[in-house]
């Protein structure tokens, strides 16, 4: 017998896969490729997505595809007077929905929707089973940003946490099951919507890419190496940064004088960059990379100084599994099932971030306690291919049910 059909809507063209929700979706597809559907992927995509046929192949049996347009900053201000958040407003596209028109008209078994941007796609009503597969509780990332923000920027922020607010209320609720990517985000949807229907996947990683990597040499009892990536055009990441070079770097250059940090990420603002020189920091901003592995290997510490976000950081999980003990805030490590103490050090303000970081470069034992056990667990629990057989099965019972409905 025929697989069941599974159309898959993205709002971003997914390679390559170098944010955290693309590097979600991209190895949760991967996962599911020659399962127990077939699948059509659709998205915008740049005009060079040819380049990318070998990723695409990997992750669909089939791609469906419209002209993708970048969000430039005159069309986001454009949008700040839409009904909708900025981030769904400028994902709108009249060939997008033409496109998945065409593709429920093919009548697919299963529609999965890719973030709650995806719905301003879909049409009024969907005739397949529907899942929504959130990465986060949107809203409350603005709200986070809000209460950070001062001045205007917290009436911008606030604004569009109500927009956001309201488009998850309405987006999700019509979809048959919803998709969390940690326990604490499925209770936290499920009580602030009132969805009858959530579940949680975990969050992977991918073990063979991420190999363990332990340092060849001990930090210098002067020195050592911090790293962090982070996508830069997500205020977010940049917040956190700010936060490390403002608050924790000088706490750490009085006890280890040449201590450095290594930020990778593609497209650093002139803030930091600015901030770095005229303050003489030992801090490199790699801008883009093509892999981050040789990055992280050369480092003592990995660092998530954020307090702004939802969802899971996957990155949090890559350096674990390259055998980094991580120091990161609640915020960084939330709804990702690990033990502070034992698979990383929590800490959430200046003081408690340099004085863990201080503790790992100090303490050999300590370090490989950490990144030994945090490994361990990443082997045991969080690979990618468990969590596409979570989604799948996810995707199954929608399927099931809605047949049942029939």
């Amino acid at each position: 017998m025929s697989r069941p059909r599974l159309l898959f809507v993205s709002p971003r063209f997914l390679f390559p896969m170098d944010q955290g929700g693309k590097i979600r979706t991209g190895n949760i597809l991967r996962g599911m490729k020659g399962g127990a559907f077939d699948v059509t992927l659709a998205s915008p995509a740049p005009a060079d997505y040819a380049r990318y046929a070998a990723d695409i192949d990997a992750a669909c049996d089939r791609f469906l595809s419209w002209p993708e347009q970048p969000a430039s900053r005159v069309r986001r201000m454009v949008a700040l007077a839409s009904r909708l958040p900025v981030a769904a407003a400028t994902d709108r596209s009249a060939a997008g929905s033409a496109v998945i028109r065409g593709a429920l008209a093919d009548r697919p078994d299963v529609v999965v929707a890719d973030f709650p941007h995806a719905d301003v796609l879909m049409p009024p009503r969907i005739d397949a089973a529907s899942v929504m597969f959130t990465h986060n509780v949107e809203a409350e990332i603005f709200e986070r940003h809000a209460k950070r923000a001062t001045g205007i920027w917290r009436m911008v922020w606030a604004e569009q946490s109500r927009k956001m607010a309201r488009l998850e209320q309405e987006s999700l609720a019509r979809y048959d099951s919803v998709v969390a990517v940690s326990e604490r985000d499925r209770d936290a949807l499920a009580k602030r919507y009132r969805l009858p229907v959530v579940e949680a996947i975990d969050t992977g990683v991918d073990l063979a890419f991420f190999a363990m990597n332990p340092p060849d040499v001990d930090p210098p009892p002067d020195g050592g190496t911090l790293v962090f990536t982070a996508t830069m055009s997500w205020a977010a990441n940049v917040d956190g940064i700010h936060f490390l070079l403002d608050e924790v770097f000088p706490l750490l250059v009085r006890a280890r004088p040449r201590i450095r940090a290594v930020i990778i990420g593609r497209n650093p603002p002139a803030a930091l960059s600015d901030k770095i020189r005229e303050r003489g920091l030992n801090v490199t901003l790699t801008g883009f990379v093509e892999d981050i592995r040789p990055y992280v290997a050369q480092a003592n510490v990995y660092v998530i100084p954020l307090f702004v976000g939802s969802g899971t950081r996957i990155k949090a999980f890559e350096a674990m599994a390259m055998g980094r003990p991580v120091v990161s805030t609640t915020l960084g490590i939330e709804g990702l099932d690990v033990t502070d103490g034992e698979n990383f050090l929590r800490a959430d303000d200046a003081e408690a971030f340099a004085r863990s970081i201080l503790r790992l470069m100090d303490d050999a034992s300590l370090r490989a306690r950490i990144a030994g056990a945090a490994r361990a667990l990443m082997e045991e629990r969080f690979s990618w291919s468990r969590v596409a057989r979570q989604f799948e099965a996810i995707c199954l019972r929608a399927l099931a049910q809605r047949q049942g409905v029939a």
